[in-house]
């Protein structure tokens, strides 16, 4: 039953909660497990990934910063 006005940013607490819904469900989506370590067609030794090197989330957003809308 409504009550009323919605509370400030309830509608940015739903889109994020919406967003954070269909983040889970992707990667629950995902592969799991260990990697092959031989390609299955040629037998080569498939290196191991080094996605952890390059660091998380920086935060920086290029679309936005002063310095791309000049170029």
């Amino acid at each position: 039953m409504a009550t009323g006005w919605a509370g400030d940013g309830a509608v940015q607490d739903q889109i994020d909660a919406t967003i954070k819904d269909a983040i889970q469900r992707v990667r629950s989506q995902l592969p799991q497990g260990p990697g092959l370590e031989h390609c299955e067609q040629c037998d080569a030794v498939i290196p191991e990934a080094h996605d952890a090197e390059q660091g998380g989330f920086t935060g920086y957003n290029r679309r936005g910063s002063k310095d791309s809308q000049l170029r």
